[in-house]
């Protein structure tokens, strides 16, 4: 019996103890997540993750866990005053902090109010006229964390030495929207700011909700049942492709891609065609390097076809924490994850003049957008509170004449891509709105042009059954 209660008192211990711990460490590897993201990657798989994050945890937050609960229960046992009711305050007191930090109050709380922004404010585009009076193909590169924060001051970014000096240079001689007057982009929204939510607001103009009443029945095997992008242009005669040298599998990348008319090719698929074994695999899967020479060899072939195609691009380099350091970078800073921003600079860089050298090139917009701000928070401990983070945007050789549209000082998301690029190729949108994106190549306004940022932020973070008419039920 008292081996029982002992063995029970432990377990509090470790619950207690590890509700501290365990959400200190979340909250410095990850930074800051929203109550959606920690419900949907609690239900998508996590096939392929990397496994650095399953050391950090076992030896940062769990082994710490273990040794002070084990040392709280031997002080405990030598205590002549031990009494149980101690460990309901403790309970308590740690289960708060738990839920302060990470923002449980505000998950629950957007799951009670209802508002009908999303219904009011989303445009179908099954309901949409939308004509291409030419179709010029498209390489569409997601760029891990990039941000323009990487830049120097006087571009607009906060470091003392540019550290995406290409990049800044390709954003300047072509067309990228900036909230600012130097060189800047789209500003931060919950529902977009981690990868596959991200992928998801681009391709479909809607954020990346999971209510707690979706729990239970949510099925990402169909993840998002909204017409994206993918359907779009396989409709007008496209062919639609993503690489990745990561398990397409983790968030259900193969899903949101695959259910939508992609060609996937990720780490599995270079390991079936035998251009890796599972020995050679680094990082995440493969690295950028392996990646943009899959990419173009891939590029080669789709090029020799008929039909317009959309090449669609997710680099990892640049993934928190620290990112992944190629063979040939060169140390030319005194961080890791500075010398990793400026070779995935540089590679990139290479790769977009490499497209340029192709016969296919004449009739290819090339489109760069960041995903989401780096979530590698020791690298942003002093940015001043006031710098806006925006993440990176470029739109090269379109039939846009950059003087002849705003590009400074817009407003806008990650949600606004749907409808720019689909502008950006030659299409023509009645209305000029997508989902609950907006044609930045337009004169429309965007939602948070219109509503104001804070409105729209409040509002999407609010529950909506329209909404979640588009997840994949079961």
């Amino acid at each position: 019996m008292r081996c029982i209660k002992s063995t029970f008192e432990y377990i509090l211990n470790f619950i207690i103890v590890h509700l501290f711990i365990g959400v200190i460490w979340l909250n410095n590897t990850y930074g800051h997540t929203t109550g959606e993201e920690k419900v949907f990657h609690l239900l998508v798989p996590l096939n392929g993750v990397n496994s650095d994050y399953y050391k950090s945890y076992i030896f940062t937050a769990i082994i710490p866990t273990i040794i002070i609960a084990a040392i709280i229960m031997i002080l405990i046992i030598k205590s002549e005053k031990k009494k149980l009711w101690i460990y309901i305050p403790l309970t308590v007191i740690s289960l708060c902090f738990a839920f302060n930090q990470l923002d449980i109050y505000k998950y629950l709380y957007s799951n009670i109010v209802k508002s009908d922004f999303i219904e009011k404010n989303y445009v179908n585009p099954d309901d949409v006229n939308i004509e291409f009076d030419e179709k010029k193909n498209v390489v569409y590169i997601i760029l891990e964390s990039m941000e323009n924060t990487y830049s120097s001051k006087e571009y607009g970014g906060i470091m003392k030495e540019n550290l995406i000096p290409k990049l800044t240079t390709l954003a300047n001689e072509n067309i990228s929207f900036s909230n600012t007057n130097k060189s800047g982009g789209s500003l931060y929204l919950d529902g977009s700011n981690f990868t596959v939510a991200s992928m998801l607001a681009q391709t479909s103009g809607m954020p990346l909700k999971i209510n707690l009443d979706l729990v239970y029945k949510y099925d990402f095997d169909k993840f998002y049942t909204g017409t994206t992008l993918g359907d779009i242009l396989y409709d007008n005669g496209y062919d639609n492709y993503i690489i990745m040298g990561s398990n397409s599998k983790y968030g259900a990348r193969n899903t949101l891609y695959g259910n939508h008319h992609y060609t996937i090719s990720d780490v599995n698929t270079a390991i079936a065609k035998g251009k890796m074994t599972k020995e050679d695999i680094v990082w995440w899967g493969y690295s950028d390097e392996d990646l943009f020479k899959y990419a173009k060899e891939e590029l080669l072939e789709i090029s020799k076809n008929d039909k317009p195609f959309n090449y669609t691009i997710l680099t990892v380099d640049t993934h928190f924490e620290n990112g992944y350091v190629e063979k040939d970078c060169k140390n030319k800073f005194d961080d890791q994850y500075s010398n990793v921003i400026y070779c995935s600079d540089s590679m990139i860089n290479d790769f977009v003049d490499w497209i340029k050298a192709q016969d296919f090139y004449e009739d290819t917009v090339i489109i760069m957008v960041g995903d989401h701000i780096s979530m590698d928070t020791d690298f942003f401990k002093n940015v001043p509170n006031n710098y806006e983070r925006t993440t990176y945007n470029v739109f090269i050789n379109t039939d846009y004449q950059k003087e002849n549209i705003k590009t400074k000082e817009r407003l806008f998301t990650q949600l606004d891509m749907l409808p720019t690029t689909i502008s950006a190729i030659g299409g023509k949108i009645d209305g000029d709105r997508l989902g609950l994106g907006t044609n930045l190549f337009s004169n429309e306004k965007t939602l948070i042009e219109k509503y104001k940022y804070e409105k729209v932020k409040n509002e999407l973070g609010k529950k909506s059954d329209f909404y979640n008419s588009f997840m994949g039920v079961k």
